[in-house]
This record gives structure tokens, C-alpha cells and sequence, in this order.
């Protein structure tokens, strides 16, 4: 060739070298953008990662029974990983301890540190062996806290893998070298950036799990129940039943902070639910409302809760009643008991000539004129409605009383020593009410002998001097008896006599 040709070959020699350094310098750079790609990224995610091992830790505290378990293998990964992540921090720190520009990307072509810091000879340097065990160490932690067979096993595997290598011969190369030996040093320090982002995707991986799988586990529909919620709970024949029936979640790890009952601090919680035990009260419609406290991030919510029951008289004996026996009897004051099942007495009224409330649920009649009374009724039912309803007493007299001697009443036989000095009363056997009787007067006739009429109850000197005529066998007859009852001014219609059958 001649001296020209060769000249202009060189030239295009020098040419092609310099393209191939030209590229290998935008390589370099490339390199470098990546990595800072990566850092910027680690930061987000370092951030991210540390609301949510925040957020976990709270609902551990508010609801231990949920979270504390999945909270304390949360700490091991958190520290596994940062332990993990700092130990190639410190390499990288290492790696560029001798440039004065981290950002001369250019200039990161040499590969002597890793090769002499990993590397010995076909072996590898202490450090180097150390690397292979801080990865291998990591991803068994992990697995061993997760559990065997866990759902990250397979991810763990693939981004913290250290198995042999093929290499594009096809020859077997230990992963170590085939990954940092002879490499830039841009590229080295790219490639352990990417490994600290795969213990950050890691953490925020496994944290999101955990929070979801609970959040998942939480809204299943094996959680849920029917829950019927009946508008009152008591009706009547013919009532509309109306209500609403919804979905209601059971958690038995879901306690509360605190419980306010019918204005009132409650204690009694059992598997997540508030266990009511309370006394029903009076008859008449009830109230149960109060408020549930849960602590949601630190903060206590409150969630109020209203429900209402219905007291109704405890039947303690069966009803039984006899035709045409609703009877009052005239001048004296029959006690009356008005109640309806489910309704308070202050929402009940009644009326009648008559009648006088006593108390809850019992009345006094005392009928005026006539042969019937009538007592009506009115109610204000729950739903506020009311009912109005008449039941009707037959009104009678007291029946005719009987003359007594020594209290036995029709033929009695004595003594007549003795008859002058008993005194002559009056009763109402087998009445339903115990009447105080006194006599004021009454009659006496005795055998062969004129009627006397004696004031008072006992006999008086005529009829005495009467009675001494008399002989064994004589029967003594008093009638006409007058009687009154005792601070009553209804008067007796009649007096029915008494007979007395002398025995000496």
C-alpha cells in the first residue's frame, strides 16, 4: 500500500475507536441515570413502606387480637430488610470513596474494586463469601418468618437468587462472577441499587398483604350475619310485623374501647360483642341506647346504637271467668284491678260513675243508682293507636244478713241463764266481703209471752223478766233485727232471725 493508503487507513481506525469510546461512554452514563432512578425510587418507596409498618403497628395496638400477630412478623421483616439494605449501602459507600465527583458517570469504567474486593484468585475473598450469605440469609429469614409454602416464596426466590449461571457458551459460571466480575464500576453499583429495590418492593409487598389479607378476611361473607330489625318488639292481633333484615358483620376479635349503656359506663364484653344484661323494669315500652367506642388510627370513633323492648305484665295465674259474675254491690267500696298487657298505666284511662283510682292499676267503685254500671277503658297503644273498650257490672244489693248468738246463726241450743246475758249480733255468712255488723235493736218472744223490743244488743230487764217464764224445751225467738255497718250509711234491707232452743 502505498504511504496515502496507509494514512487513510489509520484514520479510519482512530475513527472507529473513537465511535467505540463514544459509546462506551454513553453506556457508562446510562448506567449512571439508571441508578439514580432507582435511589429516587428506594426513597418513595422507603417512605411508603414506612406509613404502612406505622399503620399496621396502631391497629395492633387498637385491636391486638387482629393484627398483633401479623404486626410482630411485620417487625422481623422490617428489620431483616433494613439490616440487609444498610449492608449494601456500605459497599456502595465503599465503591466510591475515592472519587471527588459521585457524578462523573464517565469516569466509572474500571473495574478493580469489586474484582480484588469480591474476588481471589478462582475463589472469592471473605467479603465476597459474605455477600452470597447476606443474600442467601435474607430471603431464608423471610421464608422462615412468613412460613413454609407462604404466598412470596416463589418472588423471593426470583429476586434473591444466587443459584449457577449459564452463560451464552452455555458453560456453567458461579453467580457471583457472573454478575460483578469485570464489570464497570457504574454498573456494580447500579446492580446492588437495584437489589436494595427489591427489599423495598419486598417489604411493601409483603405489608400489603398483610393489611389486605386481614381487610379481605374482614368483608368475607363468612363473616356476616342476617340481622332481623323488627320496628317494636310486641304487637297485637292484626298489627302489621314491619321491620328491615340487613347484613351485619360478627368479628369476635373486634373489642371496643368503651361502652356508654343507657348513659351509663358498661363492661360486660364478650367475643367482640357487648353481652346485655339488664333489669326489664316496669310494664310499659323501653329504651336501650348508648354509644360504642372504637380507636381507628389512634383516634376513638364513635358508633351510636338504639333499640327499644316492651314490658308486659308476668301472667302469675290463669284467666278464668264466669258468665254474668261481673257484680258490684251497692254502698260498699269493691276494689277493681284495669290493666292492658303492654301498656303502661300512665297511657291508661277509665271511667265510670262511681269509680276512684287508688293506685297503679287498682280502682275503687262504689255505684251510685241503677241496676248496671258501665267502666269504659281507653289505652294508648306503642304505635299510637288506641283501643277503647266497656265492660259492664251488674249492680246489687248486699244481701239480707243473719241474726247470730254466740256467732252461729239459724236454731242454736242453750242454757237460759246464759241467753239473757249473750248479746245478739248480726253477720253475712259466705259474703265476699268481711262486713263490721252492729245491732241497734231487735225483738223478743218468748212462749206465752208479749214480743218485747230491746234497744242495744243485749237483753234488757223486761225482756229478762219475759225470758224467766220460760221453760226447758222453749224456743226463743229474736227478730226484727236492726243492724247498721259500721261507719257506712248504707242501711240493711233486712235481718233474718234467730232462734234459741233452751236447755234447762
Amino acid at each position: 500500500m502505498s504511504a496515502r493508503q496507509k494514512m487513510i487507513n489509520l484514520m479510519y481506525l482512530v475513527f472507529i475507536a473513537m465511535l467505540a469510546m463514544q459509546m462506551d461512554k454513553e453506556v457508562l452514563s446510562a448506567f449512571g441515570f439508571m441508578n439514580e432512578k432507582l435511589e429516587d425510587n428506594n426513597s418513595s418507596t422507603t417512605e411508603k413502606n414506612r406509613k404502612a409498618y406505622a399503620n399496621l403497628a396502631t391497629k395492633a395496638n387498637e385491636q391486638d387480637a387482629k393484627f398483633g400477630k401479623l404486626n410482630k412478623q411485620a417487625i422481623k421483616i422490617k428489620k431483616y430488610s433494613t439490616d440487609f439494605y444498610n449492608y449494601l449501602g456500605t459497599i456502595k459507600t465503599e465503591m466510591t470513596a475515592d472519587l471527588e465527583d459521585k457524578t462523573a458517570y464517565e469516569s466509572m469504567d474500571k473495574t478493580e474494586f469489586l474484582n480484588s474486593y469480591f474476588f481471589k484468585g478462582d475463589g472469592y475473598t471473605q467479603e465476597g463469601q459474605g455477600f452470597i450469605d447476606e443474600i442467601n440469609g435474607y430471603r431464608n429469614n423471610i421464608n422462615k418468618t412468613l412460613g413454609k409454602d407462604n404466598y412470596f416464596s416463589a418472588s423471593l426466590e426470583k429476586r434473591f437468587n444466587t443459584n449457577v449461571e449459564i452463560d451464552t457458551d452455555g458453560k456453567k459460571v458461579p453467580w457471583l462472577k457472573y454478575r460483578y466480575e469485570g464489570f464497570p464500576l457504574i454498573a456494580s453499583l447500579t446492580n446492588l441499587t437495584q437489589l436494595q429495590a427489591d427489599i423495598k418492593n419486598t417489604e411493601s409487598d409483603i405489608i400489603s398483604n398483610l393489611l389486605g389479607g386481614q381487610l379481605e378476611s374482614d368483608v368475607s361473607m363468612s363473616n356476616y350475619n342476617g340481622i332481623v330489625n323488627l320496628n317494636k318488639n310486641a304487637f297485637y292481633p292484626g298489627d302489621k310485623v314491619t321491620g328491615n333484615v340487613f347484613l351485619g358483620r360478627y368479628d369476635p376479635n373486634l373489642k371496643p374501647s368503651r361502652v356508654i349503656l343507657n348513659g351509663q359506663k358498661y363492661d360486660n364484653f364478650e367475643d367482640g360483642s357487648v353481652v346485655l344484661d339488664l333489669r326489664a323494669g316496669g310494664v310499659g315500652e323501653k329504651d336501650i341506647t348508648g354509644t360504642i367506642y372504637f380507636m381507628e388510627n389512634e383516634i376513638e370513633v364513635p358508633v351510636p346504637f338504639k333499640s327499644s323492648y316492651s314490658v308486659i305484665s308476668k301472667p302469675n295465674a290463669p284467666v278464668v271467668s264466669a258468665d254474668r259474675m261481673n257484680v258490684v254491690y251497692r254502698g260498699l267500696e269493691n276494689p277493681i284491678s284495669i290493666s292492658l298487657p303492654g301498656v303502661p298505666d300512665k297511657d291508661l284511662i277509665a271511667r265510670a260513675p262511681g269509680l276512684k283510682k287508688t293506685g297503679s292499676g287498682k280502682y275503687i267503685m262504689k255505684p251510685k243508682a241503677g241496676n248496671e254500671v258501665n267502666i269504659n277503658v281507653k289505652a294508648k297503644l306503642s304505635d299510637g293507636s288506641s283501643v277503647n273498650t266497656n265492660t259492664v257490672f251488674r249492680v246489687k244489693d248486699i244481701p239480707a244478713a243473719m241474726g247470730t248468738i254466740r256467732g252461729q246463726y239459724g236454731t242454736v241450743r242453750m242454757p237460759k241463764t246464759g241467753l239473757g246475758n249473750t248479746p245478739i249480733g248480726a253477720g253475712l255468712p259466705d259474703f265476699l266481703f268481711d262486713l263490721d255488723l252492729q245491732v241497734t235493736s231487735f225483738k223478743v218472744k218468748v212462749p206465752g209471752q208479749l214480743a218485747i223490743i230491746v234497744k242495744g244488743t243485749r237483753f234488757d230487764r223486761a225482756a229478762k223478766k219475759a225470758l224467766s217464764k220460760s221453760r226447758r224445751g222453749d224456743i226463743i225467738t229474736i227478730y226484727d233485727i236492726k243492724a247498721e255497718i259500721k261507719n257506712n250509711s248504707y242501711k240493711l234491707k233486712k235481718v233474718l232471725p234467730v232462734s234459741i232452743e233452751l236447755t234447762n
